[in-house]
C-alpha cells in the first residue's frame, strides 16, 4: 500500500504524519466518487479492488464531519464520507507538490519512468519483514521509550499467543483459592521462558531493572493488555465488515437477559452502531439461539429489530437443526427437561469411548431380532444424533437402551465406572424414567415430523433451500390440519406414549409439581390425557405454527427465492425464473435498479449458452467469477444473499471460527472464562498488529509508561 496520499499538492506521507490515512473504498460507485473529486486522472484506469489495496488519501481532505472518532483505538471514516478539500489551483506550476504524483503534463518518458519506480517501491516494501520494520525509528521518542515499546510488545506477544491457544493467564487451583499456590501463572511463566530460552533482551533487561520482588506486570495490566488485543482485532476485524457493507447479527444462547426488551434492544443498538460503528441500515439479516425463559424476550428483541429496519429479516441458523430449534424455543417445563436432558446424555457419551460402546451393547439387546434397525441406531448415536433433523425418532427408538445402559452403568457392579460417571447417569436415568419425559418425547417427534424434511433442506444445497421456500405452504397447511384436529391426533399421540411406558414400566399420571400447584377439588381427578392435551399438545403444535410463520416472513421467502440468481438453480429451473418479482426490498441496494430487467437477461442467456460446462452451484462460487463483476445488479445480490444467517457457511475460517466458540464454552470452566480471551482464541487467524497495540496501551493508560 502506498505511504503517500494521493490527492493533488499534497506531500502527507503516513510515516512522517501524525494524520490517520484512509483507503479507498472498496464500494464500485463510492470509489469513483473518490476519484472524481480527487482529479486525478492517473486512478481513473485503476479498479476499486487495486485503489483500496494500493492508495490512500489523508485525512485532511476530508470535512470534519465526515470524521469518526468516537473509537478510541483507531479514527475512521463515517460509511458515507468523501473528500472534499483539494487544491487544484497550482499544482501544475508547482514541483515540489508532485512528488509520487503523475500528472497528464507529464511526457511518455516521464511517466515510464514513474510507473517502474513505483513498482519497485511497492516490491521493496511488501518484501520488508518484522525486522525491518522494528528498525524504523518513530519520531520524538527518547531510547527509554524505545526500550518500553520493545518491552510492551514481547508482552502482547506472549498474551496473543496465550489467548490463541486458550490458555488462561492464570492457572486456577485450589490453593490458588486459599493463597497457598507456589507455581507460576502460565502469564509468567511463558514471560521466564521468552527471557531465559527465548533470549528476549527487552523482556530480560526490564526484569533485571525492577524493584526487588515487586510485579513487572501486574494482573490489572495483564487485563488491560487483553482488552487492547481484543479491541484491535475487533476494529480489524470490523474494517472488514465496513468494506463488505452488509452484514448480520448472530447471537448464541449463553448469556442472561436482564431488563425488559427496549432496554435490551438499545443496548443491542448501541453496541453495534456507538461501539462499532456499523450502520443499522446495512443489516440484512439476524439469526439468535435461545431456550427457554429467554425465547420469548429474544423473540420480541428481533421483531423490535426487524420493525425499526425491515431489511434486517429474521431467520434460522444454519448450524442448528430446524427442529432442534424449534424444539429449544418452546417455554414448556417437560420441553426443557427433554432438551436439557439431550445436553446431558450428548456430554455423558462424550466422557469415554467405553459408555458409547455400553449403549451400543444395549441396542443390540434390544434389537436382537432385527439388526438393520441395530446398525442404523447404532451409526446414529456415533454420529451426535441429538441435534439431527431426526433426533426426536431416534430418541424414541433408542430410548429402552438408552435406560437399560443408564441402569447398568449406575449399578457399577464390575466396578468399571466413577462415582461421578454413577451419579450422572443416575440423574439421566432418573429423567427418562418419567412419563413426562415420555409424553413430551412423543408429542415433539409427531409434530415435528412435518417439519423434518423442510428443516433439511434448509441445511442441504442451494438448491434445497429455494425449493424449500417454496413448500413452506405445504408445510403449514400440514400443522393447521393437525391443530383444527387436535383431539384426533392427541388421542393417537398419548396412546403411543402410554406405551411407550408401560414397555419401560413407568407409571402413567400428571406431573407431581402440577398436583402440588394445583390442587384438584374433592371428589375429582385430573386426568393425564386431558392434562397432556391441554399442557403439552396443544401449545407445542400452536408453538411451532407460529414460530414458522414468524421465522419465515415473506420478506424472508422471497430473499431465498433470489437464489434462482445461482446458475445451477436457474439451469435446474430451465432459466424461466423471475427474480425482478423478489427483489423490492433490496432496490436501494442495487447501484442501478433501471437496468436490472435487462441485464437479469443478460445473465440468464450467459449462463442458457453454456451447454453442459457445469454451472457454479452456490452464491460464494458465483461471487468468486471474473465477470460477476460486469453484472453490478447482480453482484449486489449475491452479496446481500450470502449474509443471509439461513445459508450454511461456505468459508472455511467462518466455520472454524463457530467451532472454537463452541469448544471454549464446553471445554473453559466458569470460573476461568474471559470475554477477551475468548475472542482472541475464535479469531485466532485474525490480523494483529503489534505496534498498533502498543500505541493504543500507551495512548488510553499513558500512567503505565515508564
Amino acid at each position: 500500500m502506498s505511504n503517500i496520499c494521493m490527492a493533488p499538492n499534497c506531500s502527507m506521507k503516513s510515516k512522517h504524519s501524525e494524520l490517520p490515512f484512509f483507503r479507498f473504498p472498496s464500494d464500485t460507485e463510492r470509489c469513483k466518487q473518490w476519484v472524481e473529486n480527487c482529479h486525478h486522472k492517473d486512478l481513473e484506469d485503476k479498479t476499486p479492488d487495486e485503489l483500496n489495496r494500493h492508495y490512500r488519501l489523508c485525512a485532511k481532505h476530508f470535512e470534519p464531519s465526515m470524521i469518526c472518532n468516537a473509537n478510541p483505538y483507531r479514527t475512521r471514516l463515517k460509511d458515507n464520507a468523501t473528500p472534499t478539500n483539494f487544491d487544484l489551483t497550482s499544482h501544475i506550476n508547482n514541483p515540489q507538490s508532485l512528488q509520487g504524483k503523475r500528472t497528464k503534463e507529464l511526457s511518455e518518458e516521464d511517466e515510464e519512468k514513474k510507473i517502474k519506480e513505483r513498482k519497485k517501491d511497492s516490491v521493496e516494501q511488501s518484501k520488508m519483514n518484522k525486522d525491518d520494520l522494528e528498525t524504523i525509528d518513530i519520531p520524538n521518542l527518547t531510547a527509554d521509550q524505545k526500550e518500553h515499546r520493545e518491552y510492551l510488545k514481547s508482552l502482547f506477544e506472549v498474551i496473543l499467543v496465550l489467548g490463541k491457544q486458550n490458555i488462561p493467564l492464570t492457572r486456577y487451583t485450589e490453593e490458588m483459592e486459599v493463597g497457598k499456590c507456589l507455581t507460576l501463572s502460565n502469564f509468567k511463566a511463558l514471560l521466564d521462558y521468552r527471557m531465559n530460552a527465548g533470549g528476549d533482551k527487552a523482556l530480560r533487561k526490564s526484569f533485571e531493572t525492577s524493584t526487588l520482588n515487586g510485579e513487572y506486570c501486574t494482573s490489572t495490566q495483564q487485563r488491560q493488555m487483553m482488552e487492547v488485543c481484543e479491541s484491535c482485532i475487533r476494529d480489524e476485524l470490523l474494517q472488514e465488515v465496513r468494506e463488505t457493507r452488509f452484514f448480520s447479527l448472530l447471537t448464541e444462547d449463553v448469556v442472561e437477559i436482564s431488563g425488559d426488551e427496549e432496554i435490551v434492544l438499545e443496548k443491542l443498538l448501541t453496541e453495534v452502531t456507538k461501539k462499532w460503528g456499523l450502520n443499522m441500515d446495512y443489516c440484512r439479516g439476524q439469526a439468535h439461539s435461545s431456550t427457554g425463559v429467554h425465547s420469548s424476550k429474544i423473540k420480541a428483541i428481533a421483531n423490535k429489530v426487524t420493525e425499526k429496519y425491515p431489511t434486517a429479516i429474521h431467520t434460522p441458523k444454519s448450524t442448528c437443526a430446524l427442529n432442534v430449534s424449534l424444539a429449544s424455543g418452546v417455554a414448556l417445563t417437560g420441553v426443557q427437561i427433554v432438551m436439557s436432558t439431550f445436553k446431558k446424555i450428548e456430554y455423558f457419551f462424550n466422557e469415554s469411548p467405553s459408555l458409547q460402546l455400553e449403549l451400543e451393547s444395549a441396542i443390540s439387546i434390544f434389537y436382537q431380532g432385527n439388526e438393520e434397525k441395530a446398525n442404523d441406531l447404532k451409526e446414529a448415536c456415533r454420529t451426535n444424533w441429538i441435534v439431527r433433523h431426526d433426533s426426536f425418532e431416534v430418541a424414541v427408538d433408542v430410548l429402552e437402551s438408552l435406560l437399560l445402559c443408564m441402569d447398568s452403568v449406575h449399578d457399577n457392579e464390575d466396578l468399571r465406572w466413577s462415582d461421578q460417571v454413577t451419579h450422572e447417569a443416575l440423574e439421566i436415568a432418573e429423567a427418562l424414567a418419567d412419563f413426562e419425559f415420555v409424553a413430551t418425547l412423543v408429542v415433539l417427534k409427531n409434530t415435528l415430523s412435518f417439519t423434518r424434511a423442510f428443516g433439511k433442506n434448509l441445511q442441504g444445497s442451494t438448491m434445497d433451500v429455494y425449493f424449500a421456500a417454496n413448500s413452506l405452504t405445504a408445510v403449514l397447511h400440514s400443522l393447521n390440519e393437525v391443530f383444527d384436529n387436535i383431539d384426533v391426533y392427541h388421542e393417537f399421540w398419548f396412546e403411543e406414549a402410554v406405551n411407550l411406558a408401560t414397555v419401560l414400566e413407568i407409571p402413567v399420571k400428571v406431573p407431581r409439581m402440577y398436583l402440588r400447584m394445583h390442587r384438584p377439588e374433592d371428589g375429582t381427578e385430573i386426568q393425564p390425557e386431558s392434562y397432556f392435551k391441554e399442557h403439552l399438545t396443544v401449545p407445542v403444535v400452536s408453538h411451532v405454527i407460529n414460530e414458522l410463520n414468524s421465522l419465515f416472513s415473506e420478506n424472508h421467502l422471497n430473499a431465498l427465492r433470489c437464489l434462482t440468481l445461482v446458475p445451477a438453480v436457474m439451469g435446474q429451473l430451465k432459466f424461466n425464473t423471475s427474480e425482478e418479482n423478489n427483489v423490492e426490498m433490496y432496490r436501494k441496494d442495487l447501484p442501478n435498479a433501471d437496468t436490472l430487467p435487462a441485464e437479469l437477461h443478460c445473465w440468464r442467456v450467459k449462463w442458457k449458452q453454456r451447454g453442459k460446462v457445469t454451472l457454479p452451484s452456490t452464491v460464494h462460487e458465483t461471487l468468486q467469477l471474473a465477470d460477476v463483476k460486469f453484472f453490478p445488479n447482480v453482484l449486489a445480490f449475491l452479496r446481500v444473499l450470502c449474509n443471509l444467517p439461513i445459508l450454511s457457511f461456505e468459508d472455511i475460517k467462518v466455520n472454524d471460527s463457530r467451532k472454537r466458540f463452541q469448544m471454549y464454552l464446553e471445554n473453559t470452566p466458569e470460573k476461568l472464562r474471559s470475554k477477551s480471551l475468548a475472542f482472541l482464541n475464535i479469531h485466532c487467524n485474525a490480523r494483529h498488529d503489534l505496534d498498533c497495540m502498543v500505541d493504543t496501551y500507551i495512548k488510553i493508560y499513558p500512567d503505565n509508561e515508564s
